[in-house]
């Protein structure tokens, strides 16, 4: 079936096509309004007397590749009204080609959304293969000048900071939980900035935090009747590092209970020794921070005394102590079975060991097995009331809070020999594990004796935080409510910053983001 294409459907409505000129790189055409008389901007009459013409040039969506652009005859017209201010105006065309635009509003829509999605240097690259004739300062312009900030109450809101620049600066991003989009980018996570944004929005009757004491002062001072939710994610990882800081605190009852000791140094490799000797060191300096510690010395003296931070002073006086060895993954550790298996069966060259596991899928270097079978041999040679090396504080809560029946045969008897030597240990993971099934279960009834229990554990002192922020825990654990949402919108603010190197502006961060949503 035939169809008949007319060159005025392709062109805004109410635009009427005078003639069309054609060159090697564009379309030309002139069009002036379907319309014969025109309102007065000021006092809204119609008006009929033309009193010039003026020709007005567009650009419009492209056509085969190439570029289009409108030569709009505008008439202007005076105003009939004899008590109106403005005698003669220019006559308009609607919402296709706005007043004084360079572009009509379809052009406009598609600029608008490439400097969303792509910024600026690059969305000005693909709107040129596109033959869309615009700059990259144009598309930021543009994405600034049509951002429309969210007219919606907001309810539920998420707040957490995010870094400009780790380390060095950070921000605050705002969300609204239940329409799961940015509301507002702060420039710093200050205390009085957030409190002075909450202030403004006394609509909001539950906020959603981490649980660090900036915002939830903040909130508690801007908003004194809005419930506060705890991050139910930061509650669970908080738990697991309390627990690791137990075990890291229990590492010398932890190698007396394995039976290491004692060291021999002529077993150990070169880097090994390094280790040992810069641990030795850190043993010194841990005596002499302990021995000002019993005096009564404040930390603040003991660092300046020492020549330490006060960070190292205050982990020392709490008990925290680092590993002799400092284990590291291993590319070898996937494939340890085997080569043990192997060891048994009595295959002792390193060569002939790295060959076998070739066959297997390892993709390591001769060096790592020839390594691994020195250490092997030189264990062997070691006795029984030699040090032999230990996991570390952070392999050892792992292991700990596995299943037995996901461990090797090494590993289980490491962990039963820690067991029944450290029972306070096992009572710290008891009550980690309590508090997370009781997270997960929402079974707030349990808090209250789970506090009484943790208090005069290993971990202490994160009983002791849960308690200055009960009532956000208890939201957390009750309410639907939880800043996870917030954290993938902090993703997605990532991706839009580097995409523009770092340098865009706060503005114009908040522009794409709310743009986007």
């Amino acid at each position: 079936m035939r169809t008949g294409l007319r060159i005025s459907s392709l062109v805004p409505s109410g635009l009427a096509v005078e003639s069309v000129s054609d060159s090697s790189d564009s379309v030309i055409v002139t069009v002036r309004s379907a319309d014969v008389a025109a309102k007065c901007p000021l006092c809204g009459s119609a008006s009929r007397r033309i009193h010039s013409r003026y020709t007005r040039e567009v650009a419009d969506l492209p056509c085969s590749g190439k570029e289009v652009r409108l030569l709009v005859i505008t008439r202007r017209f005076a105003c009939e009204v004899s008590h109106c201010r403005r005698q003669i105006f220019a006559e308009r065309f609607g919402a296709a080609l706005p007043v004084r635009a360079r572009r009509t509003a379809r052009l406009e829509c598609i600029v608008h959304h490439l400097g969303l999605a792509l910024g600026g240097r690059p969305a000005a690259n693909f709107a040129k293969r596109l033959m869309l004739p615009v700059s990259n300062d144009t598309l930021l312009r543009v994405v600034r000048r049509r951002t429309c900030p969210p007219t919606e109450p907001l309810i539920v809101a998420g707040i957490d900071d995010w870094a400009f620049r780790k380390n060095h600066r950070y921000g605050t991003v705002v969300c609204d939980l239940e329409r799961r989009r940015i509301v507002a980018l702060l420039p710093d996570r200050e205390t009085a900035t957030v409190r002075a944004w909450l202030s403004a929005h006394p609509e909001i009757r539950v906020v959603s935090r981490d649980r660090g004491g900036g915002y939830g002062e903040a909130a508690a001072k801007a908003l004194p009747d809005a419930l506060q939710v705890a991050d139910r994610w930061h509650l669970m990882e908080n738990s697991s590092a309390a627990f690791l800081g137990a075990v890291r605190r229990s590492m010398r009852v932890i190698r007396t209970a394995i039976g290491a000791t004692t060291i021999n140094p002529e077993l150990l490799t070169c880097a090994e020794r390094l280790q040992y000797e810069g641990y030795l060191r850190r043993q010194e300096i841990n005596a002499a921070i302990m021995t000002l510690v019993r005096d009564r010395v404040p930390l603040k003296e003991i660092a300046r005394r020492t020549g330490h931070s006060r960070n190292l002073v205050r982990q020392v006086s709490r008990g925290q102590s680092t590993d002799i060895f400092r284990i590291r993954q291993s590319t070898l550790d996937a494939h340890l079975p085997f080569l043990d298996a192997q060891w048994t069966a009595g295959c002792r060259n390193g060569a002939e060991l790295w060959r076998r596991l070739q066959v297997q899928g390892f993709q390591g270097s001769l060096r790592v097995v020839s390594e691994w079978r020195t250490r092997r041999q030189r264990a062997e040679k070691a006795t029984d009331q030699q040090l032999q090396k230990i996991p570390s504080a952070r392999t050892i809560a792992r292991l700990m809070t596995t299943a037995r029946d996901h461990l090797s045969k090494a590993d289980t008897v490491t962990i039963a020999a820690i067991e029944a030597r450290v029972p306070t240990l096992v009572d710290a993971r008891t009550l980690i594990e309590r508090f997370q099934a009781m997270v997960r279960q929402k079974i707030v009834a349990e808090l209250e004796p789970w506090i009484a229990t943790a208090s005069a554990s290993l971990i202490a002192s994160f009983a002791s935080g849960i308690i200055k922020d009960k009532a956000a825990v208890c939201a957390a654990i009750t309410e639907p409510w939880s800043n996870g949402q917030t954290e993938g919108q902090i993703t997605k603010l990532k991706l839009v910053k580097r995409q523009m190197y770092g340098r865009a502006k706060i503005d114009l961060l908040q522009a794409r983001l709310i743009g986007a949503a």
